[in-house]
């Protein structure tokens, strides 16, 4: 089956009733974990962005709590799941600043991590990638939170 474009799906959703489309988007969340999670955000945490990064913050700290340290590989492994995790969050929101402050606290805790993360060139590249990431979306921002941002930057950067 070859899936519509969005045009066509808004379109068709347009002339559907409440009621169906009510059944639409529970049968949509009964498929992915994906789409379950992002109706979740749209319809309980889209008015409260604080918490919404809050909790996403507590759950890359977790992560980085339970990550097994036995040897790089499996400490590479780690960080790139909690990446993902982390941007895939990052997508539900769409907001740029949200982004900015998630990406800097793995950031964060990626470069205060232990076993230092200098003695590995994969994990040294991640994290410069994702630093060079955020000094392009900081750009896109406010003065005020460009020059906040900078300074978060300068500060991860050279600890």
């Amino acid at each position: 089956m070859k899936a519509a474009t969005v045009k066509a799906i808004k379109e068709e959703l347009n002339m559907r009733s409440r009621e169906e489309l009510v059944e639409l988007c529970l049968s949509l969340s009964k498929f992915k974990k994906e789409n379950k999670e992002l109706l979740t955000y749209l319809l309980y945490e889209v008015s409260d962005e604080l918490s919404f990064i809050n909790s996403i913050k507590d759950e890359i700290d977790l992560a980085f709590k339970e990550i097994n340290r036995t040897s790089y590989y499996y400490l590479k492994k780690s960080i790139r799941k909690i990446l993902r995790n982390t941007k895939k969050n990052i997508r539900y929101s769409k907001k740029k600043q949200t982004e900015v402050e998630l990406i800097l606290f793995y950031c964060n805790k990626l470069k205060n991590l232990s076993p230092p993360i200098s003695k590995s060139i994969p994990l040294t590249r991640i994290f410069e990638r994702e630093i060079l990431r955020v000094e392009k979306i900081v750009t896109k921002l406010d003065a005020d939170l460009q020059y906040d941002y900078g300074n978060e930057i300068e500060i991860i950067r050279n600890e």
